[in-house]
This record gives structure tokens, sequence and C-alpha cells, in this order.
């Protein structure tokens, strides 16, 4: 009888990638395709890791062998990475494309030909749904209303669409909150918007809001 395998929650994986030489991985990792210096162990170092965003590889001494091997990347501003990548003269595998799989991506090759994608979801699997549009009288705070154009802008949608894509998200509960759909550096883009537009008060702000008399 086989055993039980133990119910396990894995918080993160890394793949670890064998390169002939392992400072020269770091500096093309580092100034070619963007990721950061996560650590580098030994003296003179045999070991190193290499982050984008929160995920790390592993690069370390050895013979490589890229056949067979590919790493996926799932990041945002898909389009501001390619466009660092071909200006950085990174070997393209496949250009940028959105695929019917629901991501846009595209491919690269890293200088031992190791294969890396990035791609970013689309959301747009799935039949067309045909709705109609209300109109509706809505008034925002005016600080509220410049944050919210703005970030209209920088997703590229129109204020409408950035307000129903909001609303939808919100109003599905996720964990012991409510689902976002703004990444990371969308939420960095808000905190950048709210100081330049004075927003000081807090996400309860609302219930305290008065119009100014007159």
């Amino acid at each position: 009888m086989s055993p039980t395998a133990p119910t396990v929650d894995c918080e993160r994986q890394h793949a670890g990638l064998a390169v002939p030489d392992l400072m020269k991985a770091v500096d093309f990792y580092t100034t070619k395709l963007g990721f950061t210096l996560g650590f580098t162990w030994g003296e003179p170092p045999t070991f190193a890791g290499v982050n984008l965003g929160e995920q790390q590889v592993f690069l370390q001494p050895g013979t490589p062998s890229p056949e067979g091997c590919s790493i996926y990347f799932v990041v945002d501003k898909v389009d501001e990475l390619y466009q660092y990548h071909l200006a950085g003269g990174v070997t393209l595998d496949c250009e940028v494309g959105d695929r019917e799989y629901g991501l846009r991506d595209y491919g690269i090759r890293d200088l031992n030909g190791y294969r890396l994608v990035f791609g970013q979801p689309t959301y747009r699997m799935g039949p067309p749904i045909e709705i109609e549009r209300a109109d509706v009288p809505v008034r925002l705070e005016k600080r509220i209303a410049a944050v919210l154009q703005d970030l209209a802008a920088y997703k590229g949608m129109t204020i409408s669409s950035c307000l129903e894509e909001t609303l939808l998200h919100t109003w599905e509960p996720l964990g012991d909150g409510v689902a976002s759909p703004h990444t990371k550096a969308d939420l960095r883009k808000i905190q950048q918007f709210k100081q330049e537009h004075g927003i000081e008060y807090d996400s309860h702000g609302s219930y305290r809001f008065r119009e100014k008399a007159g």
C-alpha cells in the first residue's frame, strides 16, 4: 500500500540554471533583462539569485542545458519590458502578441540559450458579453475624480471602463477582503497620483465628506 502524501502548501518555487560564468550571467540578468541582484554566496561567488519582482532565479556554475527548458514569468506592463529588452539588444525568441491562451507574451533567449517567456493576462478569453450602458448621475470628490482620470489614462482605458473594472472586482470577496484589478505597479502609481492631487484622507474618508457651502 502506497503511503498517503502529506498536504503541503508551497509558497514559492525557484528555477535553477547552470551557467559557465556565474558573474557574467548575473551581469546579463541585471543589466540586460531588468532583474535585480538578490544575493551571491561564497567568495568568490559560487551561487547567486536574481530577482524579477518577487520571483527569483538561482544561478550556479555548470554546463548549460537549455534544450527543453523554459521559464515563464507573469508580469505587468509587459509591453514596457518588451521595449526595454529590444533596446538592450536581447535575442528574441518570439515577438510580443496576444495569444489564444489569454496572455500577451513574448520569449527571449539569455546569453546561455535558456528560453525565458514574459507574459501578462489579457482577460479576453471567452465569448463577447453583449451589454447596454446606462447613464447614471455620478458626482465625485474633486481629487478622487482627478486620480481616476490619471489612472484611466495610465492604464489606457476610458474612465467608464476603469470604473466598471474597479466595481466588478470590489464586489468579489477575496480572503478577508475583496478583489482588486490593480497590479502592484498600478497601486504604486495610484499612491503617486493621490499625493499629486493632495489626497490625505484614508479609505474611510468618504463617510465624513461634506459639500463646501456656496
